[in-house]
């Protein structure tokens, strides 16, 4: 019988092709940011992707303090969280969370699109988020990506 076959290729940690990606927040929308990197981190961008495996790149996110909100955001959307004590939920806006720690406000986006088990878990120790135009990962080589191309 002369029949195409056709395998359904599998990534596994042995065949992935990982790479640093360096990429700009400066003037970027956190939502719209965070979503196209949270999709590089998992590896859909790639035609080997598969959902099991982490075939994503890593990321060096710099200038997190320059990201934007659109509408009235700044003053109204917050961040809840609690301590583990009876009546301890606390509450920050976004513009408080910025000026305390503003690489917080990219990774707590970023890691809200990932997967909730082991594997988003293990995505998002791909992720490093800077402060300002410089970054710790120089001997890693990244490789600058504009994420308006994606």
């Amino acid at each position: 019988m002369d029949t195409l076959s056709y395998k359904t290729i599998s990534a596994n940690k042995a065949t992935v092709s990982k790479e640093w990606l360096l990429v700009d927040a400066e003037g970027e929308t956190l939502g719209r940011f965070a979503s196209k990197v949270a999709k590089i981190l998992r590896g859909k961008n790639k035609p080997n992707f598969t959902p099991h495996v982490d075939c994503g790149d890593n990321v060096i996110v710099i200038n997190a303090e320059k990201v934007t909100l659109s509408g009235n955001k700044w003053q109204t959307k917050t961040y809840i969280r609690h301590t583990g004590y009876p009546g301890g939920q606390r509450s920050q806006t976004a513009i408080e969370m910025l000026e305390k720690n503003p690489a917080r406000v990219v990774e707590k986006s970023i890691k809200g699109m990932l997967p909730k088990n082991r594997l988003g878990a293990e995505l998002f120790r791909n992720l490093k988020v800077y402060v300002g135009p410089d970054h710790n990962q120089e001997a890693q080589k990244p490789r600058a990506i504009n994420l308006k191309d994606l």
